[in-house]
């Protein structure tokens, strides 16, 4: 598009519509924890199997976001992004139809194949779309979903629930992914790519994907099975050999999955580790929080759901703000200072007492949070997408939302593991059951803060950029060391996630 796409009513509508695809994968992370307890009981899941529901999603989601970005570099991205939500359709169906616990299970998992097929391809489309200012804010607005995401799925998971059933929080994405490829067909140009597909790699692929789904496997299990247990230890040792085999593999074949000159792009490290940490941090709370509106303060699902609406608001307020100070202040410093904001908020809401109320204890917390949160998912957006060959956007997407996922998939575990240890000590000693989950839940959200603030930390030494990226079609003066700067583009936002693994805090205090 020249000139100015926002200024036209086909360019809002098509970052509409690639927005919508990123707020479908992210709610779809979440939506599906307040719904548990109910799916339990229809489909006689185990207290173990039942966390399945979310991490089967998120290990499918996470583990093949890499590979996903790369093929739509390679083989396009209007054709992956329709595949995506075809698959993501059809998954969701089965799920919502399903009559066993195996059956919701496997369909959740596959669900997540169309969604890491989707995120990619759609934040590809946004970032060839769109030059200049409106790059700036249409990544701005593509950030903010991962956010609102995470906060709405939980509303939405609440509402459909306790409304019609939990089986239409699946079987409304239906209709959904339905207009939105009818949308895509109408509104989106198909693309060819320019490189030949016989140069894929294959075995790259295989040991990439192989390394992220053992990983994260043995993060999400590692709470119920033990860290130091044979099957963990084994397991994340298998997946770091992988990971190895895979950095020497990309060093040595003609065409890699992953050219490592990326990586010397600047910023776009520092962005992916500050991606995990923060991710992992706020998305770790939000599922903690719930639980504590749940278990100790006594929410219904609609109630705990609609606490995060005013945490919406906020994030996209904040969203809005924040893409268009890139362009005048740089990224460095809204990160930095919306890592601290949020870390602060989440301090405050560290302290929630057993007896607490949501304006007085909850509100103040989740409202400055939620002003951290918008901006920092923006700006960190923006910084990964600095400098990208045009060529190499889709990888640069797939890597960034795998960096959200790990970091989801890290720090719930690590929280799980924290919350359950302290409310077990409490038990122990006599303390009363709500008191001990409310300082479970306590601990874990601190722990939360405590990653966002290495966020910031992290953000003062990440490279300073004023731009969201280089403009796509343009050859980037040599950038990237390695890399070539010619094709299409391609770049990656955030996903949000909130699986439940805390099952053990449940079983205590029933």
């Amino acid at each position: 598009m020249s000139g100015s796409a926002l200024a036209t009513r086909r360019g809002v509508l098509i970052l509409l519509l690639l927005c919508a695809v990123q707020f479908l994968d992210v709610v779809d992370t979440a939506i599906m924890n307040v719904a548990l307890p109910t799916i339990k009981e229809d489909l006689d899941f185990t207290q173990q199997s039942l966390q399945w529901v979310v991490s089967g999603y998120l290990i499918s989601y996470g583990g093949l976001l890499l590979l996903g970005g790369r093929a739509a570099d390679l083989l396009g991205r209007r054709r992956l992004l329709v595949a995506g939500m075809a698959i993501f359709a059809v998954c969701s169906l089965a799920g919502g139809l399903a009559s066993t616990a195996t059956l919701l299970v496997t369909a959740r998992v596959a669900q997540g194949v169309g969604a890491a097929m989707m995120a990619p391809a759609a934040l590809s489309i946004l970032a060839t779309t769109f030059t200049g200012g409106d790059r700036n804010k249409a990544l701005g607005v593509w950030g903010a979903m991962s956010g609102v995401g995470a906060a709405a799925g939980i509303f939405l998971g609440g509402v459909l629930t306790q409304g019609p059933g939990w089986r239409w929080v699946l079987l409304v994405n239906v209709p959904i992914c339905a207009f939105m490829i009818a949308a895509a067909f109408r509104l989106i140009s198909g693309d060819r790519p320019e490189r030949p597909r016989a140069g894929f790699d294959l075995r790259g692929a295989v040991l990439v994907t192989g390394g992220m789904l053992i990983g994260l496997r043995a993060l999400i299990e590692a709470p119920d099975v033990g860290w130091a247990t044979a099957r963990t230890v084994g397991e994340l040792t298998t997946a770091a050999a992988l990971i190895v085999a895979f950095v020497v593999n990309e060093s040595r074949v003609a065409n890699p999955l992953f050219p490592l000159g990326l990586l010397r792009v600047k910023g776009i490290a520092a962005a992916d580790v500050i991606q995990l940490a923060a991710f992992g941090g706020f998305t770790g709370s939000f599922f903690f929080l719930t639980l504590y509106m749940q278990n100790v303060l006594g929410f219904s699902p609609i109630q705990s759901g609609s606490a995060y609406l005013p945490v919406t608001v906020v994030i996209v307020m904040a969203a809005g703000i924040s893409s268009v100070l890139i362009g005048r202040i740089g990224t460095r410093p809204i990160i930095v200072a919306a890592g601290l904001i949020s870390a602060g908020g989440m301090y405050l809401l560290s302290r929630i007492p057993a007896d607490g109320a949501y304006v007085s204890d909850l509100l103040p917390g989740l409202l400055t949070m939620g002003v951290g949160l918008g901006a920092l998912l923006v700006t960190v957006t923006a910084a990964a997408n600095a400098g990208v060959p045009a060529d190499k956007a889709g990888l640069a997407a797939g890597l960034l939302n795998t960096s959200q996922q790990l970091g989801t998939a890290l720090a719930i575990a690590v929280f799980s593991a924290l919350a359950t240890a302290r409310t077990n000590d409490l038990l122990a000693t006599g303390t009363a059951i709500p008191d001990a989950l409310t300082e479970g839940f306590g601990r874990a959200v601190l722990a939360g803060s405590v990653f966002v603030a290495v966020a910031a930390v992290i953000g003062l030494l990440a490279p300073h950029t004023h731009t969201a990226s280089t403009t796509p079609g343009v050859p980037a003066e040599s950038t990237t060391p390695g890399v070539p700067a010619d094709g299409d583009a391609v770049r990656m936002p955030a996903d949000t996630t909130s699986p439940p693994l805390i099952d053990s805090l449940k079983e205590t205090k029933s």
